[in-house]
């Protein structure tokens, strides 16, 4: 995990593709939650389906701040999986090297710490925002991407769709 006293981020990009730096907003997470620090990082570290190195460097820390917190919030959950899902998109740039094996570490403890506030929260925004990581930290892109972007009426319209293919195409019968 690239430390705070690191000189490289002053020179990371975030979605805008101009110099980010998050660390003033992480450090207020660490203090305290803030809806207008999410709206501030949801802001500089993606936008329109860019990101950058920045919200790389952000994975980690974001998971490190959710560790030592006693509640679950969806803004970390579905912020690092809308960074781990246009990270994909092409025009995007790669994680750097000297990035790469602490961004990958993250994402293993998303497994751990997504488990953990599974439990610990009833709020549906939370609920499906840490099973769209799971899913992403399980290597299912496509299936995390469904979970974490789809909003509820999208997965209504779904189940309705499939609920109306079963009654059309029952078992064949003997």
């Amino acid at each position: 995990m690239i430390v705070f006293d690191d000189q490289r981020w002053e020179g990371l990009e975030g979605g805008y593709r101009i110099p980010c730096d998050p660390r003033p907003a992480l450090r207020v997470l660490e203090a305290r939650d803030d809806p207008d620090v999410w709206h501030q990082l949801w802001e500089e570290l993606h936008h329109q389906g860019d990101v950058g190195e920045a919200s790389y460097a952000a994975v980690p820390h974001l998971l490190r701040i959710q560790a030592q917190r006693s509640s679950v919030d969806w803004n970390v959950y579905a912020l690092i999986s809308t960074i781990e899902i246009e990270r994909h998109r092409r025009g995007n740039p790669p994680i750097p090297n000297w990035l790469s094996e602490s961004y990958r570490a993250a994402w293993d403890r998303v497994l751990e710490l997504g488990t953990r506030d599974l439990g610990r929260t009833d709020d549906p925004l939370a609920v499906q925002a840490i099973l769209g990581a799971l899913a992403l930290a399980k290597g299912e892109l496509k299936l995390g991407a469904f979970i974490a972007e789809s909003d509820s009426s999208e997965i209504d319209a779904l189940l309705e769709e499939r609920s109306a293919w079963s009654e059309l195409y029952s078992e064949p019968k003997d």
